[in-house]
Formats: C-alpha cells, structure tokens, sequence
C-alpha cells in the first residue's frame, strides 16, 4: 500500500512543496450556505460545538467543496472555560458572553472536570479522521492562555482587551495563576486531540497584537511555550502551529522561544520580514481576507505575491485570518485554483 502523502505535514517537518498546501481559518462557517442549514438545525453555536456528528459534518462541508490540505476540527476557543463553569454562551449579533473572572474566581477554579466536559469534541475528532480522505491532514486546535483569558477576564470581547490588561497590572499573580491553568489544560486538551486522531495542532492567539513587549513575552510567550513543550513531553512527533495575531516584530524570536514547529502569519505581516522568518522553518499565511471579500484582481494579486515572495520555501498557503461572513463562496474557489494553477 503507497504512503499517505499529506502535505502540510510535509510542510511542518520542513520541506518545500509546489504548489503550497491550502486550509483556510474559519474555512467551515456562516460563509457557506451548508454550514448556515446545519447551524441551523443544531440550536445552539454549543450544542454544534458538542455534538459529534454535527461538528464532523461541518468540519467536512469544505474538504468536500474546495479539496483544502486540511481540515480543522470544527469547535470555538471557548470550550475551556466552559468547562471550567464560566456560564459560556453566544448571543446573535454580539458574540461570546460568559461570568468575569475575579481574583477569587481564579483561586476557585476546578479544572478536574474539563476534559471529562470535552469528551464530545474529542469524540468528533475521532469521527473527523475517520470520514476525512487519506490524504487531508486534520487539524486540532486551542486558544492559546492570554487569548481565552481576555474573554474570561471581561467576560466577552472588547476593542483592545482593556479589562485583562488592566488586571495583569493589578493582579500579577492571581493573573499568571489564570494563564497557567489555562496552559495546563490546553496541553491535555491538545494531547488528547492528537491521540483521537489530530495529525497537527494550532494555537490560536487571536489578542497577542494588543501587548506590550514585556507583557507579550509574559502573557504570550511564556504560556505558549509551556503548551509546547507540555504537548511534546508526552507526545514527542507532534507538529504544532503557533498564531500570534497582531505580533509584528515580537514575531522575530517567537519560533525560538515558543518551540514551535510552523508561525501562522496575519496579513499585517510585510512579506519581506516573513520571507526572514521562513528562513528559519514553515510559515503559513497571510493572506488578508479582505481580499477573499473582493475577490476578482485583488484576489489574483494578493495570492501571487505571497506565491512570489513566499512560494519557494516552506509554506502553507492561508489567509492572516478567518474568512469571513460575507465572502463569496466562488471567490474562494478562485483562489483555490489561482493557488493550484
């Protein structure tokens, strides 16, 4: 029987592949008319997230329309938590809301039950893998620590996660308490999705833009790089992504310090300064999704001077961040064959 060949892993242990390997963030959503029926019919944005079946489905609806690299486990960063009891729910229009943390909410927390309370999305997992083509890598994933701690510390999103740093200031310890449970969870959490069948894991810092240079070597490097060596410790061929959204020049050493095997790029990034990063190992990216929005020569334009820049080194091909609502299901088409040729 001829070897699986899946091309992002190729990419992650270090090699150059022609044309690049293609996965979208966010590649199953509200974007697709098959995602908005199954949401639909599932309730909740949580109930989708934890009902196996449902979640494979969804996972599914682009590998099926597109032929992606990869596939991502269909889940939220918000899923911990949840575990932990935070009262996570998502309101239409407004987005995760859930009870805000405090000094003697940390000291509280109970995390024995999480993963007990994540069995359903690692059973989707399980599911995913065994529904998925050969040759697709499959992608779990978590929120990194200061990410999902600005939501637990506000208890919901804001413009420049003002609440989380404000309590960083004037809770150090309580705070870097928070940040290593969350670290320690989301490394069972991972190691468990690659038992279930993850070939690869990505770390999502969505809010890593916000910080300052000390606190980002405190509050997104440090715990990243806790993860890291946690997942490898015990699972030593794992392959993971770090996405530090917004980082710029705290990109410089992140690979480094953090361990990490591949850097998820934003669309901010200058492609001469990741061309500086790729030197070093894979990066993925950057494609601004804006340009996924447009679609027609912008489209065309962005996706070649990644190609051009980035092309003939390690690379998955991806966009800087999620798709979007509002973006033309056939302009990502397009961009799947400008990338494919």
């Amino acid at each position: 029987m001829a070897a699986v060949r899946r091309t992002v892993m190729e990419v992650l242990n270090g090699s150059t592949v022609t044309p690049p390997p293609i996965w979208l963030m966010r590649q199953a959503g509200r974007y697709l008319p098959e995602y908005r029926k199954t949401r639909a019919e599932a309730g909740s944005f949580l109930d989708l997230c934890y009902t196996p079946d449902l979640a494979t489905e969804v996972t599914l609806q682009p590998i099926r329309r597109y032929a992606f690299d990869a596939a991502i486990l269909f889940s939220d960063i918000l899923v911990i938590p949840d575990g932990l009891k935070r009262n996570v729910h998502f309101v239409e229009g407004s987005g995760p809301k859930m009870d805000p943390i405090d000094e003697a909410g940390i000291a509280a927390l109970e995390p024995s039950g999480v993963l007990h309370h994540l069995n359903p999305v690692i059973e989707a997992v399980a599911k995913i893998r065994s529904r998925l083509p050969e040759e697709t890598t499959l992608l779990g994933f978590c929120g990194a620590p200061w990410t999902v701690a600005t939501y637990m510390i506000a208890g919901h999103g804001t413009t420049d996660q003002a609440p989380a740093r404000l309590f960083g200031y004037r809770h150090r310890q309580a705070f870097e308490q928070l940040l290593a449970v969350l670290a320690e969870l989301s490394a069972d959490y991972l190691v468990a999705q690659i038992d279930a069948g993850a070939d690869a894991v990505q770390i999502f810092d969505s809010w890593a833009g916000v910080l300052g240079e000390d606190e980002f070597e405190a509050y997104a490097v440090q715990p990243m790089a806790r993860i890291i060596r946690s997942v490898k410790s015990r699972r030593p061929q794992a392959k993971i992504i770090a996405f530090a959204k917004g980082a710029g020049l705290n990109l410089r050493h992140y690979r480094q310090k953090t361990g990490a095997d591949m850097i998820g790029l934003d669309w901010s990034v200058p492609l001469s300064f990741a061309a500086d990063l790729q030197k070093d190992g894979p990066v993925q990216g950057n494609l601004d999704p804006m340009r996924v929005v447009a679609g027609g020569k912008a489209l065309d334009e962005g996706i070649d001077r990644i190609l051009s820049v980035l092309g003939h080194g390690p690379l998955v091909f991806n966009l800087g961040h999620g798709i979007t609502p509002d973006a033309n299901p056939d302009h990502v088409t397009q961009l799947v064959k400008r990338i494919r040729g």
